[in-house]
C-alpha cells in the first residue's frame, strides 16, 4: 500500500510540474515556520507593471504599520465598543419591547441616514469603475473605522497580489472618511484602485423586493431581531449591490489565493456529503454574479419575505442554501455552484488549528496536506471571525500561512 501511495504521488508530480514542486518547496517553509514560537511576518505586493507601480515586489510593511498599530489603541476603541454596544438590542425583551428600543435608537444608526454623501453614491461608483478595472470588487464595512484592522488590511493586500488592475468599492459610511483613507492611503499610494463609498441603502433596493422591508424599517416598524442589524444589512447589501452593478461580493476576513477572472455566476459549497459529494451547505461570504442575475433577485425576495433577526445565518449562509435547493432544475437560472475547496476548504470548525502550534507530528502532517491541497485547487480562504481570531498573538498564523503560497496568477 505504501509503494502503490509513493507512485500514485510521484505520477501526480511529473503531471502538475512547476506548480507542485513550487508547493514543495512552500510547506518546507510553513513547516519551519509552524515549529516555531514566533514568526517575522512580511507581505509582498507584486505588481504586474514596473512603470505603473514603479517597483516589481514592495515590501509594504513598513508603511502601513503605524496606522494599524493606531486602529488598535485603546482610546477611541473604548468609546466606539461603547456606542457599538449601545446599538445591540437588550436581550430578554418581547417583539415589542425590541421595536420600540429600536425605534428610540434609530438617529443613533448612521448606516440608514440619507444625505449629501449617499446622494453622491451611484455616481461615484460608476465613476470609479470606469478606470479599466480587470475586475469588479465589492465589500462591506459598517463598523468603526477604528475596528479595521490587521487581518481587514491583509485581506485587501491578498486581493491587489493576484489583481493588480483590479478595483475595489468598499460600501462603507464609516471608512468614507479622513480616517478610513488614512488606512487604505498606502495601497492607494501605491496605485492600486480602492475605495470607500458611502452607500445609499433606499438606492440599491429600490425597485427590489427590499425596497419595502427596508422603507419599514427605518420608520421603526421591523423587528430588528437579536442578533446586530449590522450582520443582516450587509447580507442584503451584497446581494443589492451585485445585482445593480454586478461583479464579486467578498467578506473582509477572505484571503484571496487565485485569479477571479475567469469567474461567472459563481456561489461555493460549505460543505458537502461524504460520500455523495453533494453540496449541505452553501455560503455567502463569496459571491460572483452579473448584475441583474436572476438568482440575485430570488436572494432578495427571500431576504425580504422571511426576514427574521433572531436566527443567525438564517439570512445569509441559510438564505442561499433555501433559494438554491428551491430552484435546482428549474429553467432561466445559468450559475455553478463551486466545492467547498473552492473558497471554503477548511470547515469553520476546524479552522481555528490554523492559529494554533501543532500540538503533535500528526497535527502538522494535516496543516501541509491541507495547505498543499489549497495551494492547487482553492481561489481563497475565509477566516470566519469566530472566538479564537481575537488571540492576538495566535490569529494572523493562518493568514501568514496562506500568504507564503505566493499563488502564480496568470
Amino acid at each position: 500500500m505504501r509503494k502503490s501511495s509513493q507512485e500514485t504521488f510521484g505520477y501526480w508530480l511529473s503531471r502538475h510540474g512547476k506548480t507542485v514542486i513550487f508547493c514543495a518547496i512552500a510547506v518546507a517553509v510553513i513547516k519551519s515556520i509552524v515549529c516555531a514560537e514566533y514568526i517575522v511576518f512580511h507581505v509582498y505586493l507584486q505588481p504586474s507593471s514596473v512603470a505603473e507601480i514603479h517597483t516589481s515586489k514592495i515590501l509594504i510593511k513598513t508603511a502601513v504599520t503605524d496606522v494599524l498599530l493606531h486602529s488598535e489603541q485603546k482610546g477611541s476603541s473604548d468609546v466606539d465598543n461603547e456606542k457599538q454596544n449601545s446599538l445591540l438590542p437588550p436581550f430578554n425583551i418581547t417583539e415589542e419591547e425590541r421595536i420600540k428600543w429600536f425605534r428610540k435608537r434609530l438617529p443613533e444608526f448612521e448606516i440608514l441616514k440619507s444625505d449629501s454623501m449617499t446622494q453622491e453614491f451611484h455616481s461615484r461608483v460608476i465613476a470609479f469603475f470606469n478606470n479599466d478595472c480587470e475586475v469588479q470588487f465589492f465589500m462591506t464595512w459598517i463598523s468603526p473605522a477604528e475596528f479595521f484592522g490587521r487581518r481587514e488590511f491583509m485581506a485587501l493586500e491578498s486581493l491587489f497580489k493576484v489583481h493588480p488592475h483590479g478595483c475595489l468599492v468598499l460600501l462603507s459610511r464609516t471608512m468614507d472618511s479622513e480616517k478610513g483613507h488614512s488606512i487604505l492611503k498606502p495601497l492607494i499610494d501605491l496605485g492600486f484602485k480602492v475605495t470607500a463609498v458611502t452607500p445609499n441603502l433606499s438606492f440599491l433596493f429600490n425597485n427590489t423586493p427590499a425596497g419595502a422591508w427596508f422603507d419599514e424599517l427605518k420608520r421603526g416598524k421591523k423587528d430588528p431581531g437579536e442578533t446586530p442589524l449590522s450582520q443582516n444589512l450587509s447580507n442584503i447589501i451584497r446581494l443589492a449591490v451585485l445585482h445593480r452593478y454586478g461583479g464579486v461580493y467578498l467578506d473582509t476576513d477572505f484571503i484571496v489565493l487565485r485569479s477571479f477572472k475567469d469567474l461567472r455566476n459563481s456561489i461555493g459549497a460549505q460543505s458537502d456529503d461524504v460520500v455523495s459529494k453533494k453540496w449541505t451547505r452553501l455560503n455567502n461570504a463569496v459571491l460572483v454574479f452579473d448584475r441583474n442575475h436572476a438568482l440575485l433577485l430570488r436572494f432578495i425576495e427571500e431576504f425580504a419575505a422571511s426576514f427574521d433577526g433572531n436566527k443567525w445565518g438564517h439570512n445569509g449562509p441559510y438564505l442561499v442554501s433555501r433559494v438554491v435547493r428551491r430552484i435546482v432544475g428549474s429553467p432561466g437560472y445559468n450559475f455553478s455552484v463551486l466545492p467547498p475547496m473552492a473558497f471554503y476548504p477548511v470547515d469553520w470548525t476546524r479552522i481555528s488549528r490554523f492559529f494554533e502550534r501543532p500540538e503533535d507530528k500528526a497535527a502538522s502532517r494535516w496543516v501541509e496536506a491541507k495547505l498543499l491541497q489549497i495551494s492547487v485547487e482553492t481561489y481563497g480562504v475565509h477566516l470566519q471571525k469566530t472566538g479564537y481570531a481575537t488571540r492576538r498573538s495566535l490569529r494572523k498564523r493562518a493568514v501568514e500561512y496562506f500568504l507564503l503560497l505566493e499563488i502564480p496568477w496568470f
